[in-house]
């Protein structure tokens, strides 16, 4: 597991999914940990990094409950930049 297939794992997803639709963090983790039902609480902090680089270079935008992100704090899903 690498910060890059973190990265590449978050646009995957989102691409993936319809336009406004999110991806909770550790689906992202699930998927760079290959289906080893352990080691996706491992790759948390790849996420969470990827996640803060990604937002950073205006590639994401982070919500909770609605609501837009300006940071990583606490509970969050990921979605496209320009949706919201």
């Amino acid at each position: 597991m690498t910060p890059d297939r973190a990265r590449t794992a978050v646009l995957t997803l989102l691409s993936r999914r319809e336009p406004g639709a999110t991806v909770c963090p550790s689906e992202v983790a699930r998927e760079i940990a290959s289906g080893d039902k352990r080691a996706w609480r491992l790759a948390m902090p790849l996420v969470h990094d990827a996640a803060d680089q990604l937002l950073d270079q205006g590639l994401i935008r982070l919500i909770w409950k609605g609501r837009k992100l300006s940071a990583r704090s606490g509970p969050y899903r990921i979605g496209r930049a320009n949706e919201y």
